[in-house]
């Protein structure tokens, strides 16, 4: 089974730096299609921010980014759309009152165009739960299978580029050398995958000419006294997160639409929850536009 063939990714001295500090520094990448590329690197060591840059959802304070010929942060919104987020806390955590089958229907939904036969079970047995029951709710999932729902969920997509973060958080070691091997598989099968964890060592069985890696991130203090601009907007994917869970954009006049009553329209709601997966808050808006 092929997916969609993967998008090219360079980096030069990427870096991203707040007014409480370097988030990462000085990140060097060329990710070819078909490859898995691996960053390193403690809890809050950068490991989220540098992903959400690389596929367009978080501007970064210096360097030069591109994906597939598209030029960020100017050409975010196009990257955004050939790529997608594994699970990643505060920004596309699954919803524990919904049943997996209500995710992966919301998934189909969230990509604006219509999606070829079988899509669903295809995403699902990439992701190595085809047996998964899909009337459970995700709050009885184990850490293993709600991290492969996840996998589905951004697959759905068709992305050319798949970036998924914390592989080997919350596993065992058996754990985390099978989720390595559905990364590896996913590469080999035609995408551009990049991933982050703590620990590289289950890594190891998956060690190739495909896999590069474990490559740690930085976080050196920034050489010159001043401070970077729209640092702000640069690095709080949870306040957007939380604006799409509430339907607040920030903007007069835009809110959750509701029904008669006074209940929020089921379904628009559950769109308003999961825009940040590509990057987008309802209205349109740009993430990284949006988080002053």
């Amino acid at each position: 089974m092929r997916w969609a063939t993967g998008a090219r990714v360079r980096a030069e001295g990427l870096t991203l730096t707040t007014r409480e500090g370097p988030v990462y520094t000085d990140v060097g990448l060329t990710a070819r299609p078909g490859t898995l590329t691996v960053f390193q690197a403690d809890s809050g060591g950068g490991r989220s921010a540098l992903l959400l840059s690389l596929t367009g959802r978080m501007r970064p304070t210096a360097g030069s980014l591109h994906v597939d010929g598209f030029a960020l942060p100017k050409q975010a919104r196009k990257v955004r759309r050939i790529s997608s987020l594994g699970l990643m806390e505060d920004v596309n955590a699954l919803d524990e009152r919904l049943r997996v089958r209500e995710h992966l229907t919301e998934a189909v939904m969230l990509r604006n165009r219509p999606a070829g036969r079988g899509l669903v079970d295809r995403a699902v047995e990439a992701a190595d739960v085809p047996d998964l029951d899909r009337g459970s709710f995700t709050k009885d999932l184990t850490t293993l299978e709600r991290r492969r729902l996840g996998l589905a969920l951004a697959l759905i997509a068709e992305p050319r580029l798949l970036a998924v973060d914390d592989v080997d958080g919350g596993l065992g070691s058996g754990h985390q050398a099978h989720l390595w091997r559905t990364l590896a598989r996913l590469a080999e099968e035609g995408l551009t995958v990049v991933a982050t964890c703590a620990d590289p060592r289950a890594l190891d069985p998956v060690s190739g000419p495909l896999v590069e890696g474990p490559i740690t991130i930085r976080q050196e203090p920034a050489s010159g006294p001043e401070r970077p601009e729209k640092t702000e907007k640069s690095a709080r994917p949870e306040r957007a997160a939380r604006r799409e869970r509430t339907g607040r954009t920030g903007k007069a006049g835009r809110s959750e639409p509701v029904e008669k009553g006074g209940k929020p329209d089921r379904i628009e709601r559950l769109r308003q929850r999961s825009l940040l997966r590509r990057g987008e808050r309802p209205g349109g808006d740009r993430v990284d536009d949006a988080q002053a």
